[in-house]
């Protein structure tokens, strides 16, 4: 661990370096913070984060910490984490595939994300770091504003990873009476139905079969990484798509993934990753700063990063 440790503060230290405008926090700006996970090159977090702390007179640097670009496997996740706080970092978002493995390498969870179990932001202060989950709340905010007034008598959710299960909760709290499920690992899937169960009862199952489901469905809810440049396609055969159904993504590059356009195509209602995005943002934003943000200000930002 300390040969790791240690090669993880110099690739950190090298990133830091090849930022335009960062800075080790004793000389420079008074936040740096950045982004964990694979395939983040197109991440327009840096840009929200960035714009919205010069408008509010801060200085702050967000960078990638992209596992792929730095060729480190997922075992070094806890090294990264040690060398972020040894290298300035404040503190990072969470993002594919590490929103569940990190939980168990941090001092301490929030309520929320402890409920969830997945982190997508954390803080590092005094040593410690402490996790939070900001994606449900992005999530909900987005559905409330982007598809108010649809049926949320059955839904069917796609994915029982990180992101999967802060949407879960986000659904549920959302008023949704039925959810299903279904994930390409069915163990996983059980197993974030049974933690839903402790809170929201029979309301909550595991589902296996897609067609059955989504026929049975008002609406569905794509938490995969499924849709990404990385992983193009759809999550399950778009053919099960009707008109009547609800189709909303998490991914946000691209903008339009192949889901939306073939929901598009057959009528449905549709809601792209983009304000779960800013959302997740907004709060990750505060907590890093305990500055309160202006959510149509991050939009722009988002918007300007295209």
């Amino acid at each position: 661990m300390p040969a790791q440790h240690d090669n993880c503060v110099a690739l950190l230290r090298g990133v830091i370096a090849a930022h335009p405008n960062a800075r080790m926090p004793a000389g420079g700006p008074p936040l740096l913070v950045g982004l964990i996970g694979r395939g983040i090159q197109a991440s327009r977090s840096p840009v929200m984060h960035e714009r919205e702390a010069a408008r509010l007179g801060l200085s702050c640097s967000y960078l990638l910490i992209d596992f792929d670009r730095l060729q480190l496997t997922d075992d070094a996740l806890p090294a990264v984490l040690s060398a972020g706080a040894a290298a300035g970092f404040q503190g990072f978002n969470v993002t594919h595939p590490f929103k569940q493995q990190i939980v168990p390498h941090l001092d301490a969870l929030s309520p929320d994300a402890a409920a969830i179990g997945a982190v997508n932001t954390v803080v590092i202060a005094g040593g410690r770091t402490t996790g939070h989950n900001t994606d449900s709340w992005g999530f909900a905010e987005s559905f409330r504003s982007g598809l108010a007034g649809v049926a949320l008598g059955k839904a069917v959710l796609f994915g029982a990873g990180g992101a999967g299960a802060a949407v879960a909760h986000a659904l549920m709290e959302l008023g949704v009476q039925d959810l299903a499920v279904i994930d390409s690992d069915a163990a996983r899937a059980q197993a974030l139905a049974a933690r839903l169960q402790a809170v929201w009862g029979a309301r909550v199952h595991a589902g296996e079969d897609a067609a059955a489901a989504l026929a049975a469905a008002d609406g569905v809810v794509n938490a995969t990484p499924v849709g990404m440049a990385k992983y193009p396609g759809t999550p399950f055969p778009a053919a099960h798509l009707q008109a009547r159904h609800w189709v909303a993504e998490i991914i946000y590059f691209p903008d339009e993934t192949e889901l939306l356009r073939c929901a598009r195509a057959r009528g449905c209602r549709v809601l792209s990753g983009t304000g779960m995005a800013i959302g997740q943002a907004v709060r990750a934003f505060e907590l890093f700063t305990g500055r309160k943000p202006d959510m149509q200000a991050m939009a722009s930002h988002f918007e300007a990063a295209a």
